[in-house]
């Protein structure tokens, strides 16, 4: 990511979370962490902020409505219905809606906790 690009703080977002497993009971090593997944909604203008990592925490993004921007390594790439995109130790961004209806993902991920 740029030193330069600033990343405005998390506005118009919403998440609702509708599935976890617990990966200790199915995984050996797996203890504390967990599969989740969300459903995430981004108004228009709204800004999923701001830039962060997911060292610890891989996962993927699908998109079911709207164009979802992804901001890193200076470089925005949109991202709209049917398409997605992972999120591994290597991912540093951040994301907008810079369209005139909500954008919505799933977002699945591996956590602590």
């Amino acid at each position: 990511m740029s030193g330069e690009e600033v990343a405005p703080e998390s506005r118009g977002v919403s998440v609702e979370d509708l599935a976890a497993v617990e990966l200790g009971p199915e995984l050996p090593g797996m203890e504390g962490r967990r599969l989740r997944m969300r459903m995430v909604t981004i108004a228009p203008g709204g800004v999923f902020g701001p830039v962060h990592d997911h060292v610890g925490r891989p996962g993927t993004v699908y998109v079911l409505e709207g164009t979802i921007t992804d901001h890193r390594d200076g470089i925005s790439t949109d991202y709209g219905p049917g398409v997605g995109w992972p999120e591994d130790r290597e991912t540093l961004h951040w994301l907008e809606n810079k369209g005139t209806v909500p954008a919505v993902e799933i977002s699945v991920d591996i956590v602590s906790g």
